[in-house]
């Protein structure tokens, strides 16, 4: 499947087209999955600031500290042979638009982070991404949502660069800026911390369907 071929033609696919061991989205079951201020795309578009960093896969690291009992480093072929998860979920950017039904393959946030192990001090998570140091923020609790991944491929294609690949982070309940593209590290800390675009004047939080798109 090409970029041009994830253009979806008819109604946004819906959770029940996926088998029973896909982590399903909870938004994914509302009745209208568009939240307010939104508008349905059939595109997969592009959209980041700056650069698109170029990565080597054979110097590629993705690295969980901070507040953790065991700090992790993966190279490539390590995370690749991590147990892999599916997630089926809704997209929502803050410019408005809104992807239905996208199928994200990689590894569950939660599988990484059982093996590191949460300290109880940890109350955020700030994702660093190989973009010239580039960080976004987010409540432990959304980073730990079901439905969050590691993931390195997108509607069964790998995730080019322009998409965040090698690795972004996807945090469907949240608008889609705070799934880090490019993804480098995982920091988990007490204080919360914000990042680029929050210190920019995006929301702190980001929820698409209270519209969490700008101060707070």
């Amino acid at each position: 499947m090409s970029e041009a071929e994830k253009y979806q033609t008819g109604d946004a696919p819906g959770p029940l087209t996926h088998a029973d061991e896909v982590i399903i989205s909870s938004d994914t079951r509302r009745e209208n999955r568009v939240p307010p201020g939104q508008t349905r795309t059939r595109k997969w578009p592009v959209l980041h600031y700056g650069r698109v960093p170029t990565i080597e896969l054979d110097t590629w690291e993705l690295t969980i500290d901070g507040l953790v009992d065991r700090p992790l480093t993966f190279s490539w072929s390590e995370f690749e042979e991590l147990p892999r998860a599916q997630v089926f979920s809704d997209f929502h950017c803050v410019t408005t638009w809104s992807r239905l039904g996208n199928l994200w393959e990689g590894v569950a946030v939660r599988e990484l982070m059982d093996r590191a192990g949460v300290q109880s001090a940890a109350r955020f998570v700030v994702a660093h991404g190989y973009d010239d140091g580039w960080t976004t923020n987010m409540p432990l609790e959304d980073f730990l949502s079901p439905d969050a991944i590691f993931a390195d491929r997108h509607d069964g294609q790998p995730l080019s660069a322009d998409h965040g690949g090698p690795l972004r982070l996807v945090v469907p309940l949240l608008y889609a800026w705070k799934s880090a593209k490019w993804l480098k590290r995982i920091e988990l800390v007490a204080e919360d911390r914000p990042g680029l675009w929050e210190q920019a004047g995006y929301h702190n939080h980001g929820d698409p369907w209270t519209e969490e798109r700008f101060g707070g």
